[in-house]
């Protein structure tokens, strides 16, 4: 399939407008896991977006705790070097080796980040990394100029090709941008959590940083099947089940938004599921959305989200449904630029 392209920011680089993420591929026993992942599953999976048309996967060091970068790794193995997609990963989230499902901390001291990124080179069986990314806010106290003229150096020594964050503020953008162009952000954005088209995004716009989005199904409460049931069978280390969108009274409030969707998908002759990914690439300023699956069939499930035009229509007929649901916060509409 040959799916819509956009450029990354300035950084020269075009991606398509879904990517593949990597989060569950890590597996369980983390603080942050989806329970267990089979690695042959992950692979085929990866493969089958990568025939779909699909440019980039997603990645992090902390997803299974180095695990996701290894499976990754084998599917780069696997491929003819001219047929590798586009890897992006991130760090400045250190585990604790002995406690796996403590939570990890937020560190972005320079030499961490060092020792991050050589392990991640190795993990994925690379010589750069074609996006380097911040995945949250330090809290050592280190000053974020600290940590992002680290980010220079690994570019200079060619471990690193663009630079990006997750899940920084505009005063942080602003403070790495006087240094060196911030190539993309990572921002949580979905139907339910629209907060960063108040601020980031337009930021990005302004300052021609890609945006590329993570969690645009909220971690699947915006798919076709997640039913109160399927909530009750997740595995017991599934974090989802600690998350207040899976949790009363939000829960009714996002599965009666999911439900508003149904008609629009049907409109389209697709899923609910590619609706709420189509409807965060539809905002100005968006460049792509990340979107997790586990098997090649789930990814069949929301291709059609790179393809599908929202109309005029469909974009006033969720904001109704946003606010009759209401559910989440922020902004409830895109300019139509994109739609």
């Amino acid at each position: 399939m040959n799916l819509p392209k956009r450029p990354l920011g300035s950084s020269g680089i075009v991606i398509t407008t879904v990517g593949f993420g990597a989060w569950a591929l890590g597996g369980g026993g983390w603080a942050f896991g989806w329970g267990p992942q089979d690695d042959d599953a992950s692979v085929a999976t990866m493969r089958h977006a990568l025939e779909l048309g699909i440019n980039w996967i997603d990645t992090a060091a902390i997803y299974g705790l180095g695990h996701s970068e290894e499976v990754v790794g084998r599917l780069l193995r696997e491929l003819p070097a001219s047929e590798r997609p586009l890897i992006f990963t991130k760090c400045g989230l250190v585990w604790d080796e002995y406690n796996p499902m403590a939570e990890p901390r937020r560190v972005l001291k320079p030499e961490s980040i060092r020792q991050e990124c050589e392990a991640s080179l190795r993990r994925l069986g690379v010589e750069r990394i074609d996006l380097y990314q911040f995945h949250w806010p330090d809290e050592t106290g280190t000053p974020v100029e600290d940590s992002w003229e680290e980010m220079v150096r690994l570019i200079e020594q060619g471990k690193v090709r663009m630079a990006g964050v997750s899940n920084f503020d505009v005063p942080l953008l602003e403070r790495c941008e006087r240094i060196l162009h911030v190539d993309s952000l990572q921002p949580p954005f979905s139907l339910i959590r629209r907060d960063a088209a108040a601020s980031q995004i337009p930021w990005c716009a302004e300052h021609n940083t890609g945006v590329i989005c993570y969690s645009p199904m909220q971690s699947g409460l915006l798919t076709d099947n997640f039913t109160v049931d399927r909530l009750a069978r997740l595995a017991p280390d599934d974090w989802r089940r600690r998350s207040p969108e899976f949790q009363e009274p939000n829960l009714s409030r996002n599965l009666a938004l999911r439900d508003a969707l149904r008609p629009i998908a049907q409109r389209h002759g697709t899923t609910v599921s590619a609706v709420a990914v189509a409807w965060t690439v539809a905002w100005p300023g968006v460049t792509g959305a990340i979107v997790g699956a586990r098997s090649p069939h789930q990814v069949d499930g929301w291709i059609d989200a790179a393809t599908i035009r929202l109309t005029a229509a469909d974009l006033e007929e969720i904001a109704v449904a946003i606010e009759r649901a209401r559910a989440g916060t922020g902004p409830t509409m895109p300019q139509l630029q994109h739609a």
